[in-house]
């Protein structure tokens, strides 16, 4: 150890924990140092002592001791007196003898049986059964114990006068077997104890003098610092961590991929939550009939139930292209398509009900919008899967676009997601064709993380749009697992305080 650096380090208050040690022979409680090393508070010794400890000046022994107190019914009998000796006067002032209704004259109902207990355990009585009842009769020990405290009594005003004290187990045994009489607690003491490198410290010579352990504007304002000493910074010293407030996780990864989208020329929209079956699937060409329609997969609302649908051109459209294709070259699903179906209310699946609406009151090219909003569905909270969660959606609609253009947006999104990897693979969507799935090379294998595609004629040409327009929906919460290192797609919305504030940012 260097001795010299040691000694320019030790703050204030390290010295004075030092030099109060010495004078008590290398070894005190930190209330002993309180009150030898000028200190307000025993906190200031302890704090000092941690920080002696971390340069091995000083070691902390902590030891466990059981201490008493007086509890209520202690307090009732230090000023009331022991059932049991009240008993005891009230027999030898009876000349030796009392019965249990003499005993009452002077004693509370329940004390009448604890105190016979009492002086029967202790042998200051008998107890004679006879013709006319119980009699309690004085012994000689009894006697005697009228003469003198007893060390039951002793010990009461022992804990009157000093509280929290450690005593003899065996001496206090019968006390602690009444109820409420004595408190007893254990509590953790430190003895603060001189290290071999501390003792060559002090050795060495320590000085309390004026210094500046803090440097402060006013005090380079003044020019303070230039009369005084300062002293050296340890930056190997332990410090406790800071974290200071910032975006939760989550909200963070959403403002990276706005940037993004942002950057490479989209615009940003918004929809509602609540939304009708027309719009959310009927105008994107989803079958009444499919499977995802269902209760078990779709949150359908209450109030209101029932979504009414202003533009009756638009629904007639829709139905032909259902029935049998309509305008389009397709044969449609070849049903009865039900209005009604279309008005119900539910919570939106997807954001792509906000993309084809924008389509639809903006028809004419060139159009690259995105949104990043949640959507909801009937699923079974797990690692995997969540019954609300965020959708990042996102449209190019321009005069002869193609798949290789919508290959090459995601392949920078991903890439300035910091994914280097990225593979397409041929799908299916009902609104879609042709569709792909794209995955990512992340930790040694393919993650899937959304689907894409160009929608289809039956979804754009009843909504006036005669240009192909590409498509995507990609999942949020998935990304942020792997950008995340999570495994658990609960950790995300779970308040784990040490992993949100130990979270970097992105």
């Amino acid at each position: 150890m260097d001795i010299d650096k040691a000694i320019k380090e030790l703050s204030q208050n390290e010295k004075k924990v030092l030099m109060s040690l010495k004078k008590l022979n290398g070894k005190a409680s930190p209330e002993d140092i309180l009150k030898n090393g000028d200190f307000q508070q025993e906190v200031e010794v302890m704090n000092a002592s941690s920080w002696l400890q971390s340069k091995k000046l000083v070691k902390v022994e902590e030891h466990i001791k059981t201490v008493y107190s007086l509890g209520k019914e202690g307090k009732h009998f230090l000023q009331n007196g022991f059932p049991e000796k009240r008993a005891l006067r009230l027999i030898s002032n009876r000349s030796g003898k009392a019965s249990l209704r003499d005993l009452s004259s002077i004693l509370e109902k329940h004390e009448v049986p604890v105190a016979i207990g009492w002086l029967k355990r202790k042998g200051w009585a008998n107890i004679q059964k006879t013709d006319g009842g119980t009699l309690v009769e004085i012994t000689e020990s009894g006697g005697n114990a009228l003469q003198e405290k007893s060390d039951d009594e002793k010990i009461l005003n022992q804990l009157n006068e000093t509280p929290n004290i450690e005593l003899d187990k065996n001496r206090i045994k019968l006390l602690l077997s009444r109820k409420n009489v004595v408190k007893e607690k254990e509590i953790i003491t430190s003895t603060i104890i001189l290290t071999e490198e501390g003792k060559k410290v002090i050795e060495k010579g320590i000085e309390i003098k004026d210094e500046i352990s803090q440097i402060t504007s006013n005090i380079i304002k003044t020019g303070e610092w230039k009369n005084k000493t300062i002293r050296p910074y340890d930056i190997h010293a332990f410090a406790p961590a800071k974290y200071g407030g910032k975006a939760h996780p989550l909200v963070d990864l959403i403002s990276k991929i706005r940037q993004i989208f942002l950057e490479i020329g989209f615009q940003e929209i918004e929809g509602d939550f609540v939304e009708s079956c027309f719009w959310n699937m009927d105008v994107l060409f989803i079958p009444q009939d499919h499977p995802a329609r269902e209760m078990q997969d779709t949150l359908y609302c209450k109030a209101p139930s029932e979504i009414e649908i202003n533009e009756r051109d638009l629904i007639d459209n829709i139905a032909k292209i259902h029935e049998d294709g309509g305008i389009t070259s397709s044969s449609g699903w070849g049903y009865k398509f039900s209005k009604n179906e279309g008005k119900r209310a539910l919570l939106r699946t997807h954001t792509t009900v906000n993309t084809i609406r924008y389509l639809y009151n903006n028809p004419e090219p060139p159009c690259k919008i995105f949104s990043i909003g949640r959507v909801f569905r009937k699923e079974n909270i797990d690692t995997t899967h969540l019954p609300e969660f965020f959708q990042i959606e996102g449209i190019v609609h321009e005069e002869n676009t193609n798949f290789r253009q919508l290959i090459g947006i995601l392949k920078e999104f991903y890439r300035r997601m910091g994914f280097e990897k990225i593979r397409f693979r041929p799908a299916y969507f009902p609104y879609t064709e042709p569709s792909m799935e794209i995955d990512v090379f992340w930790n040694s294998e393919w993650m899937e993380l959304g689907g894409s595609g160009i929608f289809r004629p039956e979804v754009t040409e009843p909504i006036g749009i005669k240009n192909p327009v590409l498509a995507w929906g990609l999942g949020l919460e998935r990304l942020a697992m792997l950008k995340f290192g999570l495994t658990d797609i609960r950790k995300l919305y779970v308040s784990d305080l040490e992993w949100l504030r130990k979270k970097s940012l992105i």
